[in-house]
């Protein structure tokens, strides 16, 4: 397991799962990573996501959606900020991705939450990633 960035061994979890097709995938249980999963079942990106709680720190499973004709809810999930180089946006800086097909998960001073919340809430932050 990846000790240096959760964020990024999520998302590669979640990207890796859907590429073969996995029903569900373990990740390691941290506030970020719950609030992303938060906002990927908010949004329709998977089915759903529950805490396994062991001696230790715990997981998420998370239950990934597919079409009827099997394809992935997720076609792309990409990083954008990392520990090295972080990305701070404005609520007017956001990306749209995929003219609005897509959401981008931004971290702010409220939670995290998608593109299209923060705009509502007008609110910036860190913007973690990018999902279509």
């Amino acid at each position: 397991m990846s000790h240096g960035d959760p964020i990024a061994d999520m998302l590669t979890r979640i990207r890796n799962a859907a590429r073969v097709g996995k029903t569900e995938v373990r990740i390691r249980a941290t506030k970020i990573c719950q609030g992303i999963a938060e906002v990927l079942k908010t949004e329709g990106y998977i089915l759903g996501y529950d805490r396994i709680d062991d001696a230790r720190q715990g997981f998420l499973r998370v239950q990934l959606k597919y079409s009827p004709q099997g394809e992935s809810a997720i076609s792309m999930i990409r990083r954008e900020s990392s520990p090295g180089c972080r990305r701070y946006r404005s609520v007017d800086e956001l990306p749209c991705v995929m003219n609005g097909m897509g959401i981008s998960v931004v971290s702010t001073s409220k939670g995290v939450m998608s593109d299209k919340t923060c705009r509502q809430e007008n609110v910036g932050g860190e913007l973690l990633c990018t999902v279509s």
